[in-house]
C-alpha cells in the first residue's frame, strides 16, 4: 500500500493535485473539485497537528468494521457516507482550497519522522504506517473521483 510518507507517492499526489481544475468533471458524488479539495484537508490536518483527542466510543462497531479498509490495498467504493462536518454545503474557491490542500499534503509528508501519533477522533489508534496509508488512500480515492 502506498503511503503519503513515501517520497514517490507524495510527488505523485502533488502532480495529480496540479492536474485538477475548477471544471474537472466528477465521476461520482455531488462535490465539485473545489469542495473535494476542501473536504480532503481535515484528515490531513488531523495527522499534521497530531492533537490529543478523545476517541468517540459511540460508534465502536462501525469503527471496528471499517478501520482496516482505511489502509489496505482494496479501493474504496464510490459514494461512501461522509461525516456531516466534512460535507461541503456551499461552493468553495478552487484556487484557495487547492493551495491549502497542497500545503497540507506537503506538511503531512514532512511529519513522516514523527514517532508518536495520537488517536484519530473516530477510528482510534493507528500506527505511523497506517496514518501514511490512510492519508494516501483518501486522497487517491478523491483524485480518482475527478479523473486525476
Amino acid at each position: 500500500m502506498k503511503s503519503i510518507f513515501d517520497t514517490e507517492a507524495y510527488e505523485e499526489l502533488m502532480a495529480r493535485a496540479d492536474k485538477l481544475t475548477p471544471d474537472s468533471p466528477r465521476g461520482w458524488g455531488k462535490m465539485s473539485a473545489a469542495q473535494m479539495a476542501w473536504h480532503c484537508q481535515y484528515p490531513l490536518q488531523l495527522a499534521v497537528t497530531n492533537k490529543k483527542t478523545k476517541v468517540n466510543g459511540k460508534f465502536f462497531l462501525a469503527r471496528w468494521f471499517f478501520k482496516k479498509s482505511l489502509y489496505n490495498d482494496r479501493p474504496w467504493r464510490k459514494n461512501l457516507p461522509t461525516a456531516p462536518q466534512l460535507v461541503a454545503r456551499e461552493e468553495k474557491d478552487f484556487t484557495t482550497e487547492i493551495e491549502k490542500l497542497k500545503a497540507l499534503i506537503t506538511d503531512c509528508h514532512e511529519v513522516k519522522t514523527r514517532e508518536t501519533w495520537n488517536p484519530h477522533p473516530f477510528f482510534g489508534t493507528f500506527t505511523k504506517d497506517q496514518w501514511g496509508q490512510l492519508e494516501y488512500k483518501h486522497l487517491d480515492h478523491h483524485f480518482k473521483q475527478f479523473g486525476v
